[in-house]
């Protein structure tokens, strides 16, 4: 089976996590900016894949090719919709650049099939690809059906979704938390989602955030099923945050079988607390400067270096050998350059997060020192996705 990924809006970042998450089941490849496909033998349920996906908008199954011929693709696509009985809608989505007259194609499909004695409705949007938004809001996915076309050279893939982002979910798990903290609690829960994911660390293992903030990697943690949890934390107000929020996802989700320790503590005193060589991962965004006012650079640059040195240094003593830490640095946008930062790593090697396949690849996008920047250009301080692994 072959299988898509649309990737998000960070196309690298997606792809970092699909491999991480799939590199033992099958064959990654990049079809461009916008997918990514897969090859395996396993069955990809579609409520346990999506949601594990912090970076995929939609998934489904590949299941045919079509020249770009109007004529032979309603063919196709006809045959590969299933009408029930009532209502039925379907939807088209095209990732490519060569001209295709959906409305057309879609019509025409309509038509047939109302013909053929179907109640049928095509959903349309006024671009060329129909969001998730769209797809769960007619349920495409679940009782309907979508058609993904994707260009390839000369020739079109046609797919069929199977499941889409729940929006709906992670705004609920950002927004609707009784604690949210918009100094210590920014970071996106679809993020953190796919920084647990880069760790590599299967739910079973310990994994450790030692800037908890409120707590939305270690909220998202117990949401994704891990059962060993760990937080600190150098403000009391962060580590009661943190306790609300998991908590209270816990309750929505009925989640139980997890372990929580949250410490009130400085990030670079934790060893004096948690056992050297104990720790599976730690996934985890630090203080990150000054988010609003005057961003002095050669104040604050040097200020966070001292830090997450320190830090990495007592990082390196609970680690397991060979674990990983998964950590955002920050990236200053000032004056029309980038500042970043260079932490003293020693006892820690910088990971590509990608397959060697995919080196070369003209549309990955990774900094030169093999990490992942996630950011919008109007924003000043950017996320750098830095991958360390402790030296065995």
């Amino acid at each position: 089976m072959k299988y898509f990924f649309i990737l998000g809006n960070n196309p690298t970042l997606s792809i970092a996590e699909i491999y991480s998450v799939f590199k033992n089941q099958g064959v990654l490849s990049i079809h461009d900016q916008a997918a990514a496909f897969l090859e395996t033998d396993q069955d990809l349920a579609p409520e346990d894949t999506i949601k594990k996906l912090g970076g995929t908008i939609k998934y489904g199954l590949l299941c045919g090719h079509s020249k770009f011929n109007t004529r032979e693709l309603i063919d196709k696509i006809e045959k590969k919709l299933k009408p029930e009985s009532g209502k039925f809608k379907f939807g088209l989505s095209y990732y490519g650049q060569k001209k295709l007259d959906l409305r057309i194609i879609g019509m025409t499909v309509k038509t047939n099939l109302k013909n053929n004695g179907h109640s049928v409705r095509f959903v349309t949007s006024r671009e060329k690809t129909l969001s998730s938004v769209v797809v769960e809001q007619n349920k495409l996915a679940s009782k309907g059906q979508e058609i993904i076309l994707l260009e390839n050279n000369n020739e079109l893939l046609i797919g069929q979704t199977r499941a889409v982002q729940p929006f709906k979910e992670l705004s609920f798990r950002d927004y609707g938390r009784p604690a949210r903290d918009d100094h210590s609690g920014l970071l996106p829960p679809k993020l953190a989602q796919i920084m647990i994911n880069l760790s590599g660390a299967n739910i079973d293992k310990t994994i450790l955030d030692p800037f908890c903030g409120s707590g939305t990697i270690l909220s998202e943690a117990v949401y994704m099923g891990y059962q060993n949890i760990i937080g600190s934390d150098n403000s009391a107000k962060a580590v009661l945050d943190s306790k609300k929020n998991i908590q209270w996802t816990a309750e929505k989700y009925q989640i139980k079988n997890y372990k929580l320790q949250i410490i009130e503590s400085d990030a670079t005193r934790l060893s004096r607390t948690i056992a050297n060589n104990s720790i599976d991962a730690i996934i985890t965004e630090p203080y990150l400067g000054p988010q609003r006012g005057k961003i002095e650079i050669k104040k604050i640059i040097p200020e966070l270096e001292k830090l997450y040195t320190q830090a990495l240094a007592d990082f390196k003593k609970i680690l397991k050998p060979g674990a990983k830490a998964v950590m955002i640095w920050p990236i200053f946008h000032a004056a029309n350059s980038l500042h970043q930062i260079m932490p003293n790593t020693n006892g820690f090697k910088i990971i590509n997060p990608l397959p060697p396949a995919l080196a070369e690849n003209k549309n990955i996008k990774l900094t030169n020192r093999g990490t992942i920047i996630y950011g919008r250009e109007n924003q000043r301080v950017w996320r750098e996705i830095v991958i360390l692994e402790k030296s065995k």
